[in-house]
């Protein structure tokens, strides 16, 4: 029985494994009412993209986390940056790959879809980036990002020489890590409450 069977039968969400209907994750987290910030937030986010996402969703359970999510992923993803956009969405697919996030794979890989305007470059990275035609640029850093991801105690200088070889600054370096970084933790946070993207991602950029 998938999760909407399961809810048309009326089974409790609680006792469930997979989020019911149309809830953004497994968890009973009810969401707390927004202030005027949240909801011109969420607002912005109907007018561009049609909807609002799961994620944000997701943390409404508790203004002050949503509020501190959306700061840092707004910063690390959209603030000015050696890193392009469509570079910094690499790096969140690529990490995402590594932890198997069926959320971010999907609300990220769109994302790649609409930068880059190449859903066979998105389709590719989602599976596995080094099968994907990449400059030597986007090669190294997503060869970082992928090291931080599966094994970051091995990072070492010999890492960081590599990426400047291939052009990136020191600044660009640590945009590098702190994205990587970022999706790390939202990975493991969308895995631990089944998190599930918007049906709206999957048609994005096709």
């Amino acid at each position: 029985m998938n999760r909407h069977e399961k809810a048309a039968t009326g089974a409790d969400p609680k006792h469930s494994s997979k989020p019911a209907g149309d809830a953004a994750t497994a968890l009973d987290l009810p969401a707390v009412p927004l202030d005027a910030d949240a909801k011109a937030y969420f607002a912005k986010c109907r007018e561009k993209l049609g909807f609002v996402p799961n994620v944000l969703a997701a943390y409404a359970f508790d203004l002050d986390k949503l509020k501190a999510f959306i700061a840092m992923a707004d910063n690390l993803m959209l603030a000015p940056s050696g890193l392009s956009k469509l570079e910094r969405e690499l790096i969140a697919v690529a990490v995402s790959s590594a932890n198997h996030c069926h959320y971010c794979l999907v609300a990220h890989g769109a994302a790649v879809r609409k930068y880059s305007n190449d859903p066979k470059l998105a389709d590719t990275v989602v599976a596995n980036y080094r099968a994907a035609d990449l400059d030597a640029r986007t090669r190294a850093m997503l060869d970082f990002a992928w090291k931080l991801t599966v094994e970051p105690w091995g990072i070492e200088d010999a890492d960081r020489a590599r990426l400047r070889a291939a052009g990136f600054t020191d600044r660009d370096i640590w945009d590098i890590a702190a994205v990587a970084a970022f999706f790390n933790m939202s990975n493991r946070v969308a895995s631990a409450t089944d998190m599930r993207p918007n049906d709206e991602y999957y048609a994005m950029g096709r």
